[in-house]
């Protein structure tokens, strides 16, 4: 999809500027009351079609050989669950002097809750990474959190843990993989129909994280909790997570071609082991720190913000990389006329 370009004293991804209006959008008209019931189950609705679109134009063979791909699922499921609590605890250890007891649980728990499904397959669309195993490994990881997340939480955070949630599990099978199932079992009918509409897929993808920032963004100001913390505390706290997602980041991608992976598994390696999901960790948040589950999901709110944000950008460049298929056919297009000239000078 060809993305609009901006003015060049304007250095600002077009998608960048979205994600900062919805958010200002959010901050000063937050959706309170029945208006927030009605954005929460917009944003419920936006990931189940985004789901059912993508199992709608992905072909069983592509679906079959995302799932077959382990490598890839075993290396995002080893940043999401093993890599990223080894730097929340670490940044908790030097967080004492900056941040209140609640914040570095808050902290330490966002580094535990599993990967998000929908814009880490949005992204990796957008920069024409591996779609089929970015869903099959962001999928993976929702599943595995449901048991995982808890029980690291037990471990590192003092046993406040309550168990997995079989309701967590019925609203995950529901809003990710019911709608993808029904997108395959009608892909015979539809398929073709969606196809020639890949523009519109592409809106579709910005456009459900919208949704879900907004959302998430109004949850927050209607709680009050970004009163909560004072601008000092709060620059801190960001500061940090914007060390923990850089390093993600740069241990993703380079990591994964180190361990021989092409381009296309890389960019879903990088997006899929690099990002932390709000709507799984907000319910989990809610039994495992009750009362004060307020102030402990802040971190995760914030580091969502911001892996959206980068991400964004981070994906439209990676878009206008230049594809090695492609960069072939141009040698050889290349190369072309040479060998047919060199008969006629004989």
């Amino acid at each position: 999809m060809r993305r609009p370009h901006l003015p060049s004293w304007l250095p600002l991804d077009p998608y960048v500027l979205a994600l900062l209006g919805t958010v200002g959008l959010a901050a000063l008209f937050p959706a309170r009351g029945a208006a927030a019931t009605v954005a929460g189950a917009a944003a419920t609705a936006a990931v189940a079609l985004l789901f059912f679109l993508y199992g709608a134009r992905l072909s069983t063979r592509e679906a079959l050989d995302g799932l077959r791909h382990w490598r890839l699922h075993l290396t995002v499921l080893a940043c999401t669950f093993l890599l990223f609590p080894v730097l929340g605890l670490a940044l908790s250890a030097l967080a004492p002097g900056l941040l209140p007891p609640a914040l570095r649980s808050g902290l330490l728990f966002l580094c535990l809750v599993p990967s998000t499904v929908q814009s880490s397959i949005a992204f990796t669309s957008i920069a024409r990474g591996n779609v089929p195993a970015a869903i099959c490994a962001g999928s993976f990881s929702s599943l595995a959190g449901i048991v995982l997340t808890p029980l690291l939480a037990a471990v590192l955070l003092g046993g406040r843990a309550g168990g997995f949630s079989l309701d967590s599990l019925l609203r995950i099978t529901l809003q990710l993989l019911l709608p993808f199932l029904l997108g395959q079992a009608l892909r015979r009918w539809v398929g073709g129909f969606l196809t020639r509409h890949k523009k519109t897929l592409g809106y579709v993808d910005r456009g459900s994280i919208l949704l879900v920032v907004y959302a998430a963004f109004s949850a927050g100001m209607a709680a009050g909790i970004w009163q909560q913390v004072s601008p000092l505390r709060l620059g801190a706290l960001m500061l940090l997570e914007a060390v923990l997602l850089t390093v993600m980041l740069l241990v993703t991608w380079y990591g994964a071609a180190r361990l021989g992976f092409g381009r296309e598994d890389r960019i879903a390696i990088q997006f899929a082991g690099s990002k932390k999901s709000l709507a799984a960790g907000l319910p989990m948040a809610s039994v495992l720190f009750g009362a004060k589950a307020g102030l402990a999901v802040l971190p995760l709110m914030l580091f969502h913000q911001m892996q959206l944000m980068v991400c964004a950008v981070l994906a439209g460049r990676r878009a206008q990389d230049p594809l090695p298929e492609l960069a072939a056919d141009r040698v050889a297009e290349v190369s072309r006329p040479s060998q047919q000239v060199a008969p006629q000078a004989r």
